[in-house]
């Protein structure tokens, strides 16, 4: 019985909650599939579209006639993982129910620990929520202290930090549950980070990648296997190009080699293949896998994907 933790890219959630809760339903066959060979599994997402549409929703309400509230950035990613979550473990409770297995699925809303003084706080990078001319992004950064940037000719947004996770709050109620036989949905959209304050965690306006996230959830539970689901069935060199190459398995030094060539992009394949390093990178006994959503289960078996290991 293996133990995996299984990252799932936010992008493959759909636009709106229906559309969401309709790719779900594959998503949980998938998942169940590989409850059934026997693995132990715990779900981690992306959340990048739709903590973009909570935080813009929020906003513009603050701002407009309703003048609610203005929601804090940690609040709206809370908000992110209950609304994912709870799609997720109601579209696997039925898949189970619908296969005849006895089993439980939670979601637990998950703190991320981070760096108070990590360099990314310096230079936020991260686009969010709505955008504004550069006449209102300077009022709104002169009134709220928010750092903003132009994005693309589109106009101006505002960038948070995003920092590298250090520890993982509910690291023990995760590997409580997951030893237990349950299947966990656990750091939604690299989780909401905090950092110390005293002896007090706070949130802090930041968003942290996914897969680096994924990746240490993976090593504190004590996972053998993290596998990171994308939108191609396997890593590439010279990528989209007439000398495209597949990778079937790689070494920790043939991955770095390949990071040092430029091979993969920063915005995409580029901090899935760093995550995997980090994983393998202290134990032979690891390995970490990238494919598709559609291909997951044979990925597991070893039939496709990219397999990365120590040496």
């Amino acid at each position: 019985m293996s133990k995996i933790v299984i990252a799932l890219g936010g992008n493959a959630l759909g636009k709106n909650p229906s559309e969401q809760l309709l790719l779900l339903k594959n998503v949980a066959k998938i998942i169940v599939n590989l409850v059934k060979d026997g693995n132990k599994i715990v779900l981690t997402h992306g959340n990048g579209p739709q903590v973009g549409q909570i935080a813009l929703a929020m906003e513009y309400s603050s701002n407009g006639e309703a003048g609610t509230p203005m929601m804090p950035f940690p609040e709206c990613g809370s908000m992110s993982q209950g609304y994912i979550g709870y799609q997720l473990q109601q579209c696997i409770q039925n898949e189970l129910k619908m296969q005849g297995i006895v089993k439980n699925c939670a979601t637990l809303i998950t703190q991320v620990l981070v760096d108070s003084k990590d360099s990314a706080f310096q230079n936020p990078s991260k686009p969010i929520g709505m955008f504004y001319s550069k006449d209102e992004a300077m009022e709104i950064e002169k009134e709220k202290g928010y750092t903003f940037m132009e994005d693309a000719g589109r106009g101006y947004r505002r960038v948070v930090p995003s920092p590298v996770p250090i520890d993982i709050i509910e690291k023990n109620v995760i590997k409580l549950l997951v030893d237990n036989n349950n299947i966990v949905i656990a750091s939604g959209g690299g989780g909401i980070p905090v950092v110390l304050d005293k002896s007090s965690i706070k949130g802090v306006e930041a968003v942290i990648d996914k897969d680096r996230t994924a990746s240490l959830l993976a090593k504190l539970i004590g996972a053998d296997t993290l596998m990171i689901l994308t939108a191609v069935d396997k890593v590439s060199l010279n990528y989209n190009t007439d000398n495209q190459i597949d990778l079937d398995v790689i070494t920790v030094n043939d991955a770095e080699r390949y990071i040092s060539e430029n091979q993969f992009a920063k915005g995409s394949m580029l901090p899935k293949v760093e995550a995997c390093i980090d994983f393998v990178n202290e134990s032979d006994d690891r390995k970490a896998i990238i494919s598709s959503l559609e291909k997951a289960s044979a990925a597991i078996k070893g039939k496709t994907g990219t397999i990365i290991k120590r040496r």
